[in-house]
């Protein structure tokens, strides 16, 4: 198995989309609306301005593996002089392709592409699953998110 890494383009992206809820409901999200159109929606705009970008495990045109973040921006904090952050979504490897560091390159990969854009933080929300990775990669809890739904 000869996995291969690339960047998403408006080709892969229904493809990239059913992952992604595929992610979701593995982590037990409820599922009461169809997500699709929102989800292209935004990526196709994001990817178009550039705010959004993923990587892609690809194993003989299989997608296997997928990675994303999304670059916004807010006042600058004495933790983040440039106000620049990334938001790590979308990071999912297939059952089949895990534990075998697909998805710490992924991750590498969408860290180095933060730098780039200037970022000076990235954040995710992890699940249960991916806390292990993320803290070997060198990310640090942060007790004080909260959330407020509207």
């Amino acid at each position: 198995m000869a996995v291969e890494y690339r960047r998403l383009t408006e080709k892969e992206l229904e493809v990239f989309i059913d992952m992604r809820i595929s992610q979701l409901r593995e982590e037990g999200a409820k599922e009461d609306i169809d997500l699709k159109p929102a989800l292209r929606d935004y990526y196709s705009r994001h990817m178009a301005d550039g705010t959004f970008i993923s990587w892609l495990a690809v194993d003989k045109d299989k997608i296997v593996a997928t990675s994303g973040i999304s670059f916004v921006e807010k006042p600058p904090y004495f933790g983040c002089t440039s106000g620049k952050m990334g938001l790590l979504s979308s990071m999912f490897v297939s059952k089949e392709y895990r534990r075998q560091g697909i998805a710490k390159e992924l991750l590498a990969r969408v860290v180095n592409a933060a730098k780039d854009y200037g970022c000076g933080t990235v954040q995710i929300t992890a699940s249960d699953m991916g806390v292990l990775l993320y803290s070997n990669f060198g990310f640090v809890k942060n007790g004080n998110f909260m959330q407020y739904k509207l």
